[in-house]
């Protein structure tokens, strides 16, 4: 048989952040995910109303307005990448 490599393991480090602190971030992140998935909703929604009014051939000048919004406002605002909260290099808010 092989030899099964050993993984050694770093020592555990010290932790720098209190149980509160590492509440409220966990919050954070939980917020930040809802929201996050809330802005996609909005943004699909949106866009099938849209969509369905195009092809229905259905003048909706405020519905147009409100797609572009919303679209421009979701993608401006959301970081896909950071679903994290604030974190602490940032100073928190």
């Amino acid at each position: 048989m092989a030899d099964v490599p050993v993984i050694q393991h770093a020592p555990s480090v010290d932790p720098t952040t209190t149980l509160q602190q590492d509440l409220v971030v966990a919050g954070q992140r939980r917020i930040n995910l809802i929201w996050e998935f809330t802005q996609a909703a909005v943004t699909i929604l949106i866009t099938v109303a849209a969509i369905a009014c195009a092809v229905k051939k259905i003048d909706a000048d405020v519905l147009n307005f409100a797609f572009v919004a919303v679209i421009s406002t979701y993608y401006a605002r959301t970081n896909h990448t950071k679903i994290g909260g604030v974190g602490y290099e940032q100073g928190g808010r």
